[in-house]
């Protein structure tokens, strides 16, 4: 077996056929067979878009209020550990390869793919060290992703979007109805999206969950420099705006808190931690800016409702000069709906390619652009790091450079700025 993390996580990307297999039957029997069944509650994140920013606020919450938190998540941008923490610290490399160890020893002759393996790794490793809650990401949809075969004590669907409908359904409706497979009767589900799918509502019903959805349940407020919030629970006012950039993050912010609301019979939060975690709260590779003179903006938006939020994001914070997109995505996402929610938003594009299976070609996506507008100014590139750089040339301090598209294309620059740092 492999003795280093680079080492196991090659092994795992051959071991199983295809990279996606979804279904509950292989993970369950390994799981069976090691007893994972934690002690501890869990908190099930799902939807479209805003998992990633309501896991990082439910963890820096729970962390504030002087938990031990875990908490799981995916894809990751430039290191596989950032997908495993406890208490915002990522897990070593040699806690992972134990962990990839205890799997590989239990699974036997039972075929996982990379990410069900993962998920076992993970929580097997969140047992080890005795935590008090688990937050945990769903991969892809809900019903028949890995991280379904762990009861919840709380669910958050955040969303509902048209996204990765090769496996999901090609409808909002039958996406939902996929999200909604991580509901459980009697548990508290929220949902952050306020016109979430009939089938997501009947599900939820049909099975008795209790169920909470944002405008109908709880809800916000937003004021100068602070926000209240509204729900079953009673209300809170006052609060402060979320770290995270963005207007969507309110939105997410609101989800997060009926969830910790639901949350209080077995996990107590006073205002002080709500409010520390609100202001504490960081997550890479969201509307985060890294640079100022010329700005420098990362945001992993690689579908078309996130690249509208990202479009909004650029155009209330537009002060003079020109935006520069630097955009690569891979070739099963909606590549044409992602350039005509971004047209109106970006002065010039440097458009490249992603030297992965799934990565669209720099042609792919110029023909994507053109097919929106053949007004736009574009420039084409084989790879994201040679599109950012001609980015830079053609940017003075005035202007800013937002790059998207895809966990792929941030890693990619960000690589790049972390070099220039050094």
């Amino acid at each position: 077996m492999p003795d280093s993390l680079s080492g196991w996580l090659a092994y795992l990307e051959r071991l199983h056929p295809k990279s996606i297999a979804l279904g509950l039957n292989r993970v369950s029997v390994v799981s069976e067979s090691l007893a994972l069944r934690p002690k501890f509650p869990v908190i099930t994140v799902a939807g479209t878009n805003g998992k990633g920013s309501c896991c990082a606020m439910l963890e820096r919450i729970y962390v504030e209020a002087g938990y031990r938190v875990a908490c799981y998540t995916s894809p990751h941008l430039l290191s596989y550990n950032e997908r495993v923490r406890v208490n915002g610290i990522d897990a070593s490399d040699d806690a992972l390869v134990q962990a990839f160890a205890a799997i590989e020893a239990a699974r036997g002759a039972t075929p996982l793919t990379y990410f069900e393996f993962g998920t076992l790794a993970a929580m097997w490793h969140f047992i080890s060290m005795q935590v008090d809650v688990a937050i945990l990401e769903v991969g892809l949809g809900g019903r028949l992703d890995a991280v379904n075969i762990f009861e919840p004590a709380c669910t958050l669907v955040t969303s509902v979007e048209l996204d990765h409908m090769d496996y999901l359904g090609n409808s909002r409706d039958s996406i939902a109805r996929e999200k909604a497979g991580i509901f459980r009767t009697a548990i508290p589900a929220v949902c952050g999206d306020s016109n979430p799918p009939a089938s997501l509502v009947d599900y939820a019903k049909e099975i008795h969950a209790d169920y909470r959805q944002a405008g109908v349940h709880f809800n916000f407020t937003e004021h100068e420099g602070c926000w209240d919030f509204t729900s079953a629970h009673g209300r809170i006012d006052g609060l402060p705006l979320p770290a995270l950039n963005g207007k969507f993050q309110l939105h997410n912010a609101a989800a997060v808190l009926e969830v910790v609301q639901c949350m209080d019979a077995l996990l107590p939060v006073n205002r002080e931690a709500l409010q520390a975690g609100l202001q504490r709260v960081s997550l890479p590779g969201r509307f985060q800016l890294v640079a100022t003179k010329p700005g420098i903006i990362l945001d992993v938006a690689h579908n078309p409702h996130a690249a509208s939020a990202l479009a909004g994001n650029l155009r209330r914070t537009r002060d003079g000069g020109k935006t520069v997109a630097v955009w690569a995505m891979l070739a099963d996402k909606d590549m044409i709906g992602v350039a005509r929610a971004m047209q109106d938003a970006i002065d010039e594009w440097m458009v490249a390619g992603i030297a992965e299976a799934r990565g669209a070609d720099a042609a792919t996506l110029l023909g994507c652009l053109l097919a929106v507008s053949t007004e736009v100014k574009v420039q084409s590139f084989e790879d994201v790091v040679s599109a950012f750089r001609q980015a830079c040339q053609a940017v003075g301090e005035n202007d800013r450079i937002i790059v998207f598209g895809s966990f792929y294309t941030v890693a990619d620059v960000m690589r790049v700025l972390s070099e220039h740092d050094r």
